[in-house]
């Protein structure tokens, strides 16, 4: 089996009027990737707030975000996807421009590879257990 490596990623969990910022990748089935919040990695010499910022404008289209605060760190294996363990640093982020209720987005990836598209709407927390890969681990933390 190959040897596993670690990656830096960052989560985000935008947050308003009791709802969830999420998405869906629009030219994949939900089996395939189910619906997820704002993520990606960290760059090197990016610091993880930064990447948390960086991602959710590139893949909201938005920019009106700021972080509320750091909700804490978890590991995901994303085995046998790819063996790699994740550490995630999650942020609880709040959004400053009004949206509709869904819409499309895409991110060009600085043109390294194939544009990602997207639809973002918003999902209530009650309903947010099912977003995929354990990115819900830390909802609970919004709550302390």
């Amino acid at each position: 089996m190959p040897e596993r490596v670690f990656k830096d990623k960052v989560l985000c969990y935008v947050v308003r009027d009791g709802r969830l910022l999420v998405f869906r990748h629009t030219d994949y089935s939900y089996e395939e990737v189910g619906i997820q919040v704002p993520a990606g990695s960290v760059r090197p010499g990016e610091r993880p707030e930064d990447a948390a910022l960086r991602e959710v404008r590139e893949e909201t289209g938005l920019r009106g975000f700021k972080i509320v605060r750091k909700l804490g760190e978890t590991e995901y294996d994303i085995s046998p996807y790819r063996f790699e363990v994740q550490r995630r640093h999650v942020f609880h982020l709040e959004l400053t421009e009004p949206t509709p209720e869904r819409w499309a987005s895409q991110e060009d990836h600085d043109g390294e590879s194939d544009l990602t598209r997207f639809e973002c709407f918003w999902l209530p927390l009650e309903a947010a257990h099912v977003l995929q890969s354990g990115q819900g681990a830390l909802l609970g933390r919004l709550f302390d």
